[in-house]
């Protein structure tokens, strides 16, 4: 089982739900791009981190 912290920074604001892109490291593409995060749990957050686990 592998485990990646990926890094994102806030994009854009929508109604409910922020929009952040990721940054990806150093000469690799990236993992997952852009995701969507609700409003209440995001705040005001410009960036966040998610880890990320393969099971198989």
């Amino acid at each position: 089982m592998s485990e990646k912290v990926i890094t994102f920074e806030f994009e854009k604001k929508n109604k409910n739900s922020v929009r952040y892109k990721e940054v990806p490291q150093d000469g690799m593409p990236p993992v997952l791009g852009s995701i969507y995060v609700q409003t209440w749990f995001a705040g005001d957050s410009k960036n966040i981190e998610l880890t990320i686990k393969t099971k198989d």
